[in-house]
């Protein structure tokens, strides 16, 4: 090993301390252990370009151990993706470049929001899904223009998680041979040994999902981590995965080995002999790194940028011989023509009649995908519950990359963060769905997403107590606050097909939001009053009589026709009321004060919500003055008509509380 590299390793580990004392907060553990691994990927066998981030051709990298994040930020300083030496002084301080843990879109050169355990192992997955996709669409022979890995490095606590099984299962299942897993494998977790929880042959669990498996016993020897790369990538059948041994805070004697060195500061005179152990000059110095380290990385930024040359020419020429998949990668990595999509008068028709909202989606999944070639998704084992396969469109499988149809298995939790992984990977526009119920496995990632501005489509089917005689282990109720509550989700529950149209509508064309589409299992009507008003989050599709109207019942989803039949009801009496059919609170809250007040003029102050769901959220659109019809327990097993009566989802008794409010307020 020249005596250069192993300097540039030590680069690092010293910048990562530092970082972390500076903060006085962060996780110095991982950095000291993993340095070498890190350094000997990205400068020998990891495929970037500093100077493009973003560039089509390049290797993908996650940390999934994001509490290692001055790691992270310690490489692209020293690679040059643009971190100063001042944003690493300011690791963990406000609008910093280098937060705790890293966040996609915020620092360049980060490819996703990592820190969850477990949720980069996913991610990954997702990128190497993607990467197979595409270059079964549009790679020829001689023209690999996808044909990159996708590196994820992660610990015990990563592996502990079960997310990472659930995902590692399907990648070995789909043999993803552009996944390779680095594992830091140190032994130690917050609580001390991992002996008190986590003893099983962590490689034998790898080679039963399909993995090749390697072993590196010195984390610092960069010869033999870099063997183990290259037989990981020469095995194109396998995803791999590569156990390194290392020592949590190794080079600071006090702190190497031990519980402590995990997840604290090592303290100024540990950093400090932890400079003099690893031989750095001018130990009493911070954020110190000599000439001859920078001009060595400056070399190797140079690797970078002549594989990108030679990537670019072989595209260009590609482009040239294969116009037409040119004009479809194209079409790829474009945004789809919003109002061409809003003046689509096929995308927007429908059969007047009952459908479930299910349906109808499966029916927009079917003509989205022949306006979006990149269009890939599935279920969690549900498809056929869920709508979800697009029709001619071919199975993704080990057999068929180049299919659009994507399955999961009953493995939410995975699918959420593949999905992820899957639209960060850049070119392709993904939907995942299961039941609403289940979207408790989803939340994690469905967060993650949120956080990283990604358009993830989530098709949640069965959405109420209409799930019926499956019961309360099968009927949500709290889930549609769970979501609401999530900032940046835009949480839509179409009452019939204009309605489920706008919600695909917004979820086709958003940038920068993930959109939770709740859909029924049991049939609706078609509204006379519904319209692409819809996608202002919340309209009137049955209006008052008067001006001076009595009152306001808002309802989504399978309540709007129920808050129409009470409408009816209430005229009868000479009691005159509008509805509102809200099927998105977030997009409505993000209209003009002008609008709202429209839709919900502040002086009505009878106002009645109507939702099969929990009430947890109502209060700011029916005050104190109002009340609301919903559940305020769980569902039972029982046909869902009799369940919708038996918790008062009957014109009459919307009607009545209606009136009751009217009375309490005169």
């Amino acid at each position: 090993m020249a005596s250069i590299d192993m300097k540039c390793v030590n680069a690092i580990r010293v910048l990562s301390a530092d970082e972390v004392q500076k903060a006085n907060s962060g996780h110095p553990g991982l950095p000291l252990g993993s340095a070498a691994m890190a350094y000997e990927l990205w400068a020998r066998h990891m495929k970037h370009n500093p100077k493009n981030s973003k560039w089509a051709g390049r290797d993908r990298f996650i940390l999934s151990g994001g509490h290692g994040s001055a790691m992270l930020y310690s490489l692209l300083h020293l690679f040059g993706y643009g971190l100063t030496l001042e944003d690493l002084k300011n690791f963990r301080q406000e609008e910093s470049k280098t937060p705790g843990h890293p966040e996609y879109g915020w620092t360049n050169g980060v490819e996703a929001t990592t820190g969850p355990l477990g949720a980069g192992m996913g991610m990954a997955v997702g990128m190497a899904m993607a990467e197979a996709h595409m270059a079964a669409t549009f790679n020829k022979e001689g023209y690999p223009v996808i044909d990159n890995y996708t590196f994820v490095l992660g610990g015990d606590g990563c592996l502990m998680e079960g997310v990472s099984s659930e995902a590692f299962s399907l990648a070995g299942t789909l043999g993803l041979g552009k996944l390779i897993v680095l594992y830091d494998s140190n032994g130690i977790s917050i609580e001390g040994s991992t002996d008190i929880a986590f003893t099983e042959n962590v490689q034998k669990r790898l080679e039963a999902f399909g993995f090749q498996t390697i072993t590196v016993e010195d984390g610092n020897d960069l010869e033999a981590i870099g063997k183990a790369i290259e037989e990981a990538k020469a095995d194109k059948e396998h995803p791999s995965f590569i156990t390194v041994k290392t020592k949590i805070g190794f080079g600071c004697p006090a702190k190497e080995g031990k519980a402590s060195a995990h997840g604290e500061p090592l303290g100024e005179d540990n950093v400090k002999a932890l400079k003099e152990n690893l031989g750095w000059p001018d130990p009493e110095k911070s954020f110190n790194v000599p000439d001859d380290v920078y001009a060595h990385y400056s070399e190797l930024i140079k690797n970078g940028a002549a594989a990108e040359e030679k990537w670019n020419n072989m595209f260009n020429e590609w482009a040239a011989k294969f116009p037409e998949q040119k004009k479809l990668w194209d079409e790829y990595h474009k945004d789809i023509d919003a109002d061409a999509l809003l003046k689509n008068e096929d995308f927007w028709a429908y059969e007047d009649k009952p459908q479930a909202t299910r349906a109808l989606s499966g029916t927009m999944i079917n003509r989205l995908k022949d306006i979006m070639p990149n269009l890939i998704g599935g279920s969690a084992d549900l498809a056929p519950s869920n709508k979800t396969e697009m029709k001619g469109a071919g199975d993704f499988s080990k057999k068929d990359y180049a299919g659009r149809n994507l399955h999961f298995g009953v493995r939410e939790f995975a699918m959420a963060a593949i999905a992820n992984g899957i639209t960060l990977y850049g070119g392709l526009r993904v939907y995942v769905a299961t039941f609403f119920v289940f979207s408790d496995y989803l939340k994690p990632m469905m967060r993650l997403a949120a956080l990283m501005e990604i358009p993830t489509t989530y098709v949640l089917t069965h959405d109420s107590i209409g799930v019926g005689e499956d019961g309360p282990t099968h009927e949500p109720i709290e889930q549609l606050a769970m979501l609401r509550a999530t900032p940046n989700v835009n949480v839509f529950r179409p009452a019939d097909a204009t309605e489920t149209a706008a919600g695909w509508y917004l979820a086709a064309t958003a940038k920068n939001t993930p959109t939770a589409l709740v859909l029924t299992r049991q049939n609706l009507p078609q509204l006379k009053g519904s319209s692409k008003d819809a996608l202002k989050g919340a309209y009137v599709v049955s209006d008052a009589k008067k001006a001076d109207m009595d009152g306001i019942i808002i309802a989504t989803g399978s309540e709007v026709s129920l808050a129409v039949e009470a409408q009816e009801m209430l005229a009868n009496e000479g009691i005159d009321v509008r509805v509102v059919s809200m099927p998105c609170m977030d997009i409505f809250e993000k209209q003009s004060a002008e609008y709202k007040e429209k839709i919900l003029p502040a002086k009505v102050k009878n106002r009645v919500a109507v939702e099969a769901a929990g009430n947890f959220g109502w209060g700011g659109y029916v005050g104190l003055d109002g009340d609301v019809v919903c559940m305020k327990g769980f569902g039972a097993s029982a046909p869902a008509g009799l369940l919708f009566k038996k918790f008062g989802f009957t014109k009459e008794n919307v009607a009545s509380v209606m009136k009751n409010v009217i009375n309490k307020n005169k």
